[in-house]
C-alpha cells in the first residue's frame, strides 16, 4: 500500500475542512432564506395580519416595545404587480395599544420598514414577509409570479438583484423593489423613494 506524501495528506485535510465549513454556511443561508419566508399564496391586497404575535414568533422576531435600541434603521419596500403598485400596509408587527412592536414593523402605508432592535443583528426581507403572512421566494410574491407568464425581478437601490429575495438583509435607506411583470417585458424598478427628511 502506497502512503501519501505528508504535504498531499495535509492538503486533503484542509480541503475537507474548508468544504465542511462552506456547507454549514450554505445550509444556514438556505435555512434563513427558505424557512423565514413563508406566507399565503394569495393576490393583493395583503392586509396586516390579525395574529401579530404568532406571526412574529414564526419570523423569529421578539417584542422590542419600550426597550432601549442599539439599532434603528429604515428600509423602503415597493411591490409592483403587472404595472400596479401593491400596498404595504401599516401596523405589520405593531400594536401600540397593547405594547407590542417587533424589530421589523410598519407604521403606515408608505412602505417604510422600521428596523429597531436592542441588539445589533441582521434582519431579512424573508422575516418581514413571514411576519406579514405573504409568500416570498425566488419567483413569487403572494400568488403573483411563478409561472412562464409572469416573472419576479428584484431591485435593491435600482440595481437588479439575483437570488432569493427572502435573504436580503435590510440596511439603512435601502430601496427594495419587487416587480412581477409579464414574461418577455423589461422589468424596471419604481422611481427612487423620496425619503422624508427625518429619515436621512
Amino acid at each position: 500500500m502506497t502512503r501519501l506524501p505528508r504535504r498531499t495528506l495535509l492538503l486533503l485535510v484542509v480541503l475537507v475542512v474548508v468544504g465542511l465549513v462552506a456547507s454549514v454556511f450554505v445550509a444556514r443561508d438556505r435555512a434563513v432564506s427558505t424557512t423565514l419566508a413563508h406566507g399565503a399564496s394569495t393576490s393583493p391586497p395583503w392586509p396586516a395580519p390579525a395574529d401579530k404575535r404568532a406571526k412574529a414568533v414564526a419570523a423569529d422576531l421578539p417584542n422590542v416595545y419600550g426597550l432601549k435600541l442599539a439599532e434603528h434603521v429604515h428600509a423602503h419596500l415597493s411591490i409592483t404587480i403587472d404595472g400596479e403598485p401593491a400596498t404595504v400596509p401599516g401596523e405589520i408587527g405593531l400594536d401600540e395599544k397593547n405594547g407590542f412592536a417587533t424589530a421589523l414593523h410598519t407604521h403606515d402605508t408608505s412602505g417604510i420598514v422600521h428596523v429597531e432592535s436592542p441588539t445589533k443583528r441582521d434582519f431579512t426581507l424573508g422575516q418581514f414577509f413571514t411576519e406579514w403572512g405573504v409568500r416570498l421566494d425566488t419567483s413569487h410574491v403572494g400568488a403573483a409570479g411563478g409561472d412562464v407568464a409572469e416573472v419576479l425581478t428584484v431591485f435593491v437601490d435600482g440595481e437588479r438583484r439575483a437570488g432569493d429575495p427572502a435573504s436580503i438583509v435590510l440596511r439603512d435607506l435601502d430601496d427594495i423593489d419587487l416587480v412581477v411583470a409579464p414574461a418577455g417585458t423589461v422589468a424596471r424598478p419604481s422611481a427612487p423613494f423620496d425619503w422624508p427628511p427625518q429619515y436621512r
